[in-house]
């Protein structure tokens, strides 16, 4: 059910967001820890995530890109620890904590990635500009930072590496 929004009845695809009722955890639309593409899941987010009292929207898409340090890469697989799911949710609680005038969604794909496709993204609503551009870029690098999912790329000449595991 890969077009479903996250934290929706239904829906196969999340974390079922179990971080709490507060006030904070009303403002996150979802978290999202899946195999199937996340372009439906972000259009549909790009939709709900803003609210009456947003005046800014500010998304974040990591695509899949055909280089890395020099290297030609030829397609990406993402593994993520059992805690994953859980540790997304987490952070994006976090940042709802921290963040108090924002609406958040957040989604990160696993499995085998090809050049072009969307791999992790991010939907954060408030106010203003600036609350709505420190929200996302935090969240985006807390999930990059904390949560247990790693890239291994396989590169153009047929050698593979793992990145980010230090």
């Amino acid at each position: 059910m890969a077009n479903t929004i996250p934290n929706s009845p239904g829906s196969d695809t999340v974390d079922e967001n179990p971080v709490g009722t507060s006030e904070a955890n009303e403002r996150i639309v979802g978290t999202v820890l899946t195999g199937e593409p996340l372009e439906p899941l972000r259009e549909e987010a790009s939709r709900l995530v803003p609210d009456a009292t947003a005046g800014a929207v500010v998304t974040f898409d990591g695509i899949i890109r055909n280089h890395d340090n020099g290297h030609s890469v030829a397609e990406l697989v993402y593994s993520a620890h059992p805690s994953a799911a859980e540790e997304l949710s987490r952070v994006v609680a976090g940042i709802a904590a921290e963040f108090p005038d924002v609406r958040l969604w957040a989604a990160h794909r696993t499995g085998k990635l090809g050049i072009g496709e969307l791999a992790f993204a991010v939907v954060v609503a408030s106010a203003h500009r600036k609350e709505a551009f420190a929200a996302c870029a935090e969240l985006a690098d807390r999930v990059k930072a904390t949560v247990p999912i790693w890239k291994e790329q396989f590169l153009a000449d047929g050698s593979a590496q793992w990145v980010g595991l230090d």
